[in-house]
């Protein structure tokens, strides 16, 4: 797993994400909270396609994190629980930091568009474009038949 030793402190690591997406015209970014703890990264974002502001929500998987970290050591004393948990917080935006960083300079190479790049993390205020094509069991998505004889 990618950044399962990482040091740096989330919050440090959430700050370069902002920097990132500030540098690609990102405006309005605010951190999304619960239990004192920032979920997810919400901004807009200028999109020449439709010549319209976006609003983009980024989430973390910090649990999902912290499940592969305590799968992986199996047997993990009592102590070292808060660690773990520290550690998949730091892991799990160090992540997304990555993604962003990588996402950004494809489209700085002009390898993606923007959104193709978000077009998944789109949030109408309620939910995500993918949340809403899981809810509704893809079906906006295009059938492919199999032509395998």
């Amino acid at each position: 797993m990618k950044n399962y030793t990482s040091q740096v402190p989330a919050d440090k690591t959430i700050s370069m994400i902002e920097r990132e997406l500030a540098k690609a015209g990102a405006t309005n970014i605010l951190k999304n909270y619960e239990a004192g703890e920032v979920t997810s990264i919400s901004f807009t974002i200028f999109d020449p396609l439709s010549a319209k502001l976006i609003l983009i929500k980024l989430p973390v998987k910090i649990k999902a994190v912290e499940d592969v970290l305590f799968k992986k050591y199996k047997r993990i004393r009592t102590s070292s629980i808060k660690k773990t948990r520290d550690q998949a917080r730091r892991t799990a935006w160090r992540l997304v930091l990555d993604w962003v960083q990588v996402q950004l300079s494809m489209m700085e190479m002009n390898q993606v568009e923007m959104t193709q790049i978000f077009l998944p993390y789109i949030w109408d205020g309620q939910k995500t474009f993918y949340q809403a094509l899981k809810e509704n069991n893809f079906k906006a998505l295009p059938k492919v038949e199999n032509n395998e004889n």
